[in-house]
């Protein structure tokens, strides 16, 4: 796991810039708890190996190798890079009983997960693309808080 993350949520001056930088369907979903479009997410056919983060604030949430093809539209994925960089949330909107996930540092909501995943865990993390920025395996992670990455960190 990358506990050596820093989670404490971004200071108010922090998230206002972060949130200045969003464009309004990344605002919607991710401030307001929207949903994209199924099968137009930029991340759909995305395959190399890397690093997917939060795109609000650059928190590691998904490795590249635990993405999967669901059929469901959106980006899936079998496990997060570490559960705690994710918080999970009954949702109980549209009279479903779902688990919404939103990032842990910052609230961004991500999607739901799932309990119809592949093995070795059975979960699928169903992601909105316009939630998740994507680190090619070669490049730095990104340090938008500037609080500094763990020495050395880069996508995996």
């Amino acid at each position: 796991p990358m506990t050596q993350f820093d989670l404490p949520p971004p200071t108010d001056d922090q998230r206002q810039a972060l949130e200045a930088d969003l464009t309004p369907a990344e605002a919607q979903v991710l401030l307001n708890h929207g949903t994209e479009a199924p099968h137009c997410g930029v991340f759909l056919g995305e395959k190399r190996p890397g690093t997917y983060t939060c795109r609000l604030c650059g928190l590691p949430l998904f490795a590249g190798g635990t993405k999967f093809e669901s059929g469901t539209g959106w980006p899936s994925f079998g496990a997060p890079v570490d559960r705690d960089h994710l918080a999970y949330i009954e949702d109980r909107s549209y009279g479903m009983v779902r688990t919404e996930i939103v990032c842990a540092r910052c609230g961004g909501h991500q999607g739901h997960v799932f309990p119809d995943g592949p093995p070795p865990t059975g979960l699928r993390y169903c992601i909105n693309s316009v939630s998740l920025a994507f680190t090619p395996a070669d490049e730095p992670l990104p340090d938008k808080l500037g609080r500094g990455a763990p020495e050395g960190e880069r996508a995996s």
